[in-house]
């Protein structure tokens, strides 16, 4: 062997995203000397896919660093704020895989925040204002054109302490006062033209009850709740880049330890919405049935739609960390429940539009049982029993009397393969008076269970099926995109997002299955043959049960990285 051969290799470079690089040149230059994140949603409504991201991102870089990572509930605003949000919330976290810290609430600094605005009163640095959210707007300009001094600016420190103080006590009315951050009203940054600190709000909280009326806005509270925690790495969506001069000024302003905000782009995703205002709407008009509503792109609705955690952190692995915005193909997200339900889920018939069809030359009053494959993908599966007679259910789409060329189910003449039973050949059929085929007449080769016959013939089509006596009722959920636009973020002039509402995204169908459908639990995941991958829903009682589509079997993505696309 030559020398060259045997030269030690350059260990290969492992690529890192900007974060992680972030975070090795803090510890390298002893900024911080461990990694401690934290995620921090507003308990006003169900996670969706888009948080998905997000807590992968905060959760993973803190496991692979050896830190911590709070779970922190930013419950600043309790006009939007529910103990039921919270609860959610929990069980998202907890079911896509992660372990935390706290919880952690807003309002357990409540008092500290309070102390601390006080600290900046004192210093000059903030002040009551007395004017109107719609003046305040004015006052605040635009980006093009500065803002000017509110008339209360130069209050002396004595007054805005008793005036803020009364604002705590209760005596003014909602919107009738703010605490202001002294800043700049001629910053080019227009979150730093003396941002709102406080606002008067009596209302009350789901955890601090009617203890306060008023509250701390989130630029106030959000980075002395990291720092209180002690927090090394803010890490938040995009959206909050040019709010992190003002995340910096207040804690440099107070002096207290400074933990870094690094921003990323947020999840964008074809045929989907991203907010839970616009989410929560769809709730309240009754549009969907609920924010688990398995065509919601909240946790909760894809997790009753059967995707897995697995899937989802697999999505979010492969999305990756980035710093421009984009707008990942749905398709994606589906390739990765698709791949891991193809290795995992049970193999069954179902039969959406039933024909009955007949085999004339089958023992009548006989029954075979034969044995199936619970998972082809898997060496190690195990069987389960199917019935087959003379009298069985097709697809009604699988056969026709006039076959097109290159039609390759039933038809007169034709001979096809029934799954895991035999080869059928057409003999005949029976209309009604409108001329709607009511069933479909065979005869059976014997010799030809399992799929081969003595002389070697071979057909090109396998037709699933389900015995008519033995045949499971059960109820099939067909789900479409619950928006007919794949950019749902840039909307055409004039339209809504409700514009683009799909009134056709759920297809509800009686159908029948084989009798091992009854013996799944709710939850149970199954490929339907030829139908694509489903999960138990809840909504089933007993026997009978209630199918939620998962993801068909097309997969889209795979044929387009195929393509170089």
């Amino acid at each position: 062997m030559s020398e060259e051969l045997n030269k030690p290799t350059e260990p290969m470079k492992v690529y890192k995203d900007f974060i992680r690089q972030a975070v090795d040149e803090d510890l390298a230059s002893g900024r911080f000397d461990h990694v401690h994140t934290r995620f921090p949603p507003e308990p006003n409504g169900y996670l969706h896919i888009g948080h998905a991201k997000a807590i992968c991102i905060s959760f993973s870089i803190a496991k692979e660093y050896g830190g911590k990572c709070n779970l922190r509930f930013d419950d600043t605003n309790p006009s939007k704020e529910e103990r039921e949000f919270v609860d959610s919330i929990v069980e998202d976290v907890r079911w896509l895989g992660f372990e935390w810290q706290g919880p952690f609430f807003a309002s357990d600094y409540f008092e500290r925040l309070y102390e601390l605005a006080e600290q900046l009163i004192t210093k000059g640095s903030a002040y009551v204002c007395d004017l109107t959210p719609d003046e305040v707007r004015v006052y605040r300009g635009t980006l093009t054109e500065q803002g000017k001094n509110s008339p209360y600016r130069d209050r002396s420190v004595e007054e805005n302490l008793d005036l803020f103080r009364r604002m705590r006590a209760g005596e003014f009315p909602d919107g009738s006062r703010t605490l202001r951050a002294k800043i700049d009203m001629a910053s080019s940054n227009i979150n730093m033209r003396d941002p709102v600190m406080y606002r008067i709000l009596h209302r009350e909280h789901h955890r601090q009850g009617d203890k306060w009326c008023i509250y701390p806005s989130y630029d106030w509270a959000h980075g002395l709740e990291d720092s209180i925690e002690g927090i090394t790495h803010s890490l938040c969506s995009l959206e909050f880049e040019d709010h992190r001069p003002l995340y910096d000024w207040f804690i440099d302003e107070l002096g207290v330890y400074h933990p870094r905000q690094i921003e990323f782009a947020r999840l964008n995703m074809t045929f989907t919405v991203m907010s839970k205002r616009i989410l929560r709407a769809l709730v309240e008009s009754g549009l969907v049935e609920g924010w688990d509503d398995p065509r919601m792109p909240t946790l909760c609705g894809l997790r009753r739609r059967g995707y897995t955690s697995d899937s989802i952190r697999e999505f979010c692995d492969k999305i990756g960390v980035s710093k421009a915005d984009s707008i990942v193909d749905i398709a994606l997200l589906e390739h990765c429940i698709r791949t891991e339900l193809n290795l995992s889920a049970k193999r069954l018939m179902a039969v959406m539009h039933p024909i009955k069809l007949i085999i004339d030359n089958y023992p009548e009053g006989q029954i075979e049982w034969l044995d199936a494959v619970d998972n082809p993908e898997d060496e190690n599966s195990s069987t389960h029993k199917i019935p087959f007679s003379r009298e069985l259910f097709i697809e009604r789409d699988d056969f026709t009397a006039n076959p097109p060329k290159n039609y390759f189910r039933l038809s007169p003449g034709a001979e096809v393969r029934l799954k895991h039973a035999y080869y059928v050949t057409c003999t005949g059929y029976k209309t009604d008076v409108a001329g709607e085929v009511t069933e479909v007449h065979c005869d059976y080769d014997p010799e030809s269970r399992g799929g081969g016959t003595p002389d070697g013939r071979r057909v090109k089509g396998t037709l699933h099926f389900v015995e008519a006596n033995n045949a499971m009722p059960c109820r099939i959920r067909l789900y479409d995109r619950l928006f007919t636009r794949a950019n749902m973020i840039e909307l055409e002039p004039g339209k809504e997002v409700n514009d683009y509402f799909n009134a056709d995204s759920l297809e509800l169908i009686d159908a029948l299955a084989e009798p091992e459908l009854a013996s799944l639990p709710i939850g149970g995941r199954i490929q339907l043959l030829r139908h694509g991958y489903f999960i138990v829903d809840k909504d089933s009682e007993g026997d009978f049960k209630v199918l939620n589509m998962t993801v068909s079997l097309k997969d889209t993505w795979a044929k387009i990285q195929q393509k170089g696309g």
